[in-house]
């Protein structure tokens, strides 16, 4: 049925487009997120950033902000300071065994 009023709406049965460009929407808080970036650094969360936005009145979420991030080539490294947990079971070493005491 659709088909028929496609017909009667172009007068074709062509499918219509699908998808196409859609403008970022924090375009217009660049400015404003990249200074928040380069105040807080690497102690900002994309969540925390979409909450200040919310704030803000911009109506967003967390993969926007990400998206955003991926956009301007920006990434969130961990600092050296806050190092990883080393893999269980390589800790150092085991030395040789010690010689039984004589004290027994």
């Amino acid at each position: 049925m659709e088909w028929l009023q496609r017909v009667r709406a172009t007068g074709s049965v062509r499918p219509a487009k699908i998808g196409g460009y859609v403008r970022p929407l924090l375009e217009g808080e660049r400015e404003w997120i990249l200074a928040r970036f380069a105040e807080a650094g690497c102690d900002l969360t994309v969540r925390s950033l979409a909450a200040e936005l919310t704030e803000r009145g911009v109506k967003t979420g967390p993969y926007a902000v990400w998206a955003f991030f991926k956009r301007e080539g920006l990434t969130f490294k961990k600092k050296p300071a806050r190092g990883r947990a080393g893999a269980a079971g390589r800790g150092a070493p085991a030395g040789p065994l010690a010689a039984p005491s004589e004290e027994a």
